[in-house]
């Protein structure tokens, strides 16, 4: 696992936990999740989606493979059972679970193909969502600011970022349904952005931590101008592309 995602919880939700908890709901519904369901969230992360399954009256599962997340879980869900592992080894029974789903997790997967035959094995129905990179206003004026840098974003997982993709890692599961999921995260400033990426959480924060003083100093000016030069409150908006599968 990148080292981008061995961080507090803290950290990684004021990165991306404003996004990822008003996607959450959106994805439960594509998925239909609905009350009464056991349900397993595979790359649990923070919380985030754990959150809104509890809330919908699921009983939830939860794995992880890093350490600080599992910490975490088990922090803010004391009742809820936690396992610190892969998506490609799931330390569960065949066909114990109504739905697994993984949220924003496909792209970072050591190999997502059997990641998602795991899922099919465990659970009656099988759902994965995740960020485009073009669609993602933050991730696109990243890549706008490093090529204004001349410098580079090796290692950023780009697979399973478009609709096709995600269609064509499902597809040997059945019939796949899609659907794209739209959302909307506020900072208070530039600077409570800037401050979050700081964090040097997944391939942003390993692209910021590579530059040097210098660097971050033009990447800083560049990600303000990209963003129209806010002098206040801004929004950055997000697609996620989400599909979903009942296996025959």
């Amino acid at each position: 696992m990148s080292t981008g995602f061995r961080v507090g919880g803290d950290v990684y939700d004021n990165f991306m936990g404003r996004y990822s908890t008003v996607l959450a709901p959106l994805f439960a519904d594509f998925v239909g999740v609905s009350p009464g369901m056991r349900a397993l969230d595979v790359g649990a992360g923070t919380g985030a989606l754990a959150a809104e399954l509890l809330s919908r009256g699921v009983s939830v599962a939860a794995a992880d493979p890093s350490p600080e997340f599992v910490t975490v879980l088990r922090e803010r869900f004391p009742k809820l059972e936690v396992e610190k592992a892969p998506a490609e080894s799931l330390p569960f029974g065949t066909g114990v679970f109504d739905v697994a789903l993984a949220q924003l997790v496909v792209a970072f997967m050591a190999d997502a193909p059997a990641a998602v035959a795991e899922m099919a094995r465990v659970a009656r129905r099988v759902a994965v969502c995740m960020w485009g990179i073009a669609e993602v206003d933050m991730f696109a004026a990243i890549d706008r600011t490093a090529e204004a840098l001349g410098s580079t974003r090796e290692g950023e997982p780009r697979r399973y970022r478009t609709p096709q993709e995600l269609q064509d890692l499902l597809a040997p599961h059945g019939e796949v349904e899609s659907a794209e999921l739209d959302v909307t995260a506020g900072y208070g400033d530039f600077d409570e952005f800037w401050r979050a990426l700081g964090g040097l959480v997944g391939p942003a924060g390993r692209w910021l931590a590579s530059l040097d003083g210098d660097q971050r100093e033009l990447a800083h000016d560049q990600l303000f101008r990209e963003f129209g030069s806010p002098q206040g409150p801004f929004e950055l908006n997000a697609r996620a592309f989400a599909a979903a599968v009942t296996p025959a």
